[in-house]
C-alpha cells in the first residue's frame, strides 16, 4: 500500500507540474523575468502549492503517525542561517539560468531532454559534494 501511494503521489505531482507549465523552461524563465515580458501564471501555481503545504504541515504537526501508519518526520530545524541563505541563493541562480528545478527536471529527463539530464547530473554532483563535506565536519 505504501508503494502504491508513493506511485500515486508521484503521478499526481508529475501531472500537476506538467499541466501548470512548470516543466517548460520558457514559462519558468518568463515568470522570473519581472523587468521584461513577465508571465505571472506560475505565481498562482506557487501560491496554490504554498497553501496546500501550509495546510498539510498544520495537519501533520498534530499527528504522530501518517495515514499509512508511518512515523511523521517533520523538520525540527527552524533557524535561518548562512547555509540556508547561501543554498537558497545558489538554487535560485541555477533555477534562473536553466529555468529548471529538481521536480520538473525528473519529469523532463523522462522525455529525454538533454538540458534536464545535465541539470540532474549537476544536482546529484552537488548533493554528493554536500554529503562528503558533512562527513568531514
Amino acid at each position: 500500500m505504501i508503494n502504491f501511494m508513493a506511485l500515486l503521489s508521484g503521478v499526481v505531482f508529475g501531472l500537476g507540474i506538467i499541466l501548470s507549465g512548470m516543466v517548460n523552461p520558457a514559462i519558468v524563465l518568463a515568470f522570473l523575468d519581472i523587468t521584461g515580458n513577465w508571465d505571472s501564471s506560475l505565481l498562482w501555481v506557487m501560491g496554490g502549492a504554498v497553501a496546500v503545504g501550509f495546510i498539510a504541515f498544520a495537519l501533520a504537526k498534530k499527528r504522530t503517525n501518517s495515514y499509512l501508519g508511518l512515523s511523521m518526520q517533520i523538520p525540527a530545524v527552524t533557524k535561518i542561517d548562512s547555509r540556508l541563505l547561501l543554498g537558497s541563493l545558489v538554487f535560485g541562480v541555477g533555477w534562473g539560468i536553466a529555468g529548471i528545478c529538481p521536480g520538473p527536471a525528473v519529469v523532463l529527463a523522462g522525455t529525454g531532454s538533454t538540458d534536464a539530464l545535465v541539470f540532474l547530473i549537476a544536482m546529484l554532483l552537488g548533493m554528493n559534494i554536500y554529503q562528503n563535506q558533512q562527513g568531514r565536519g
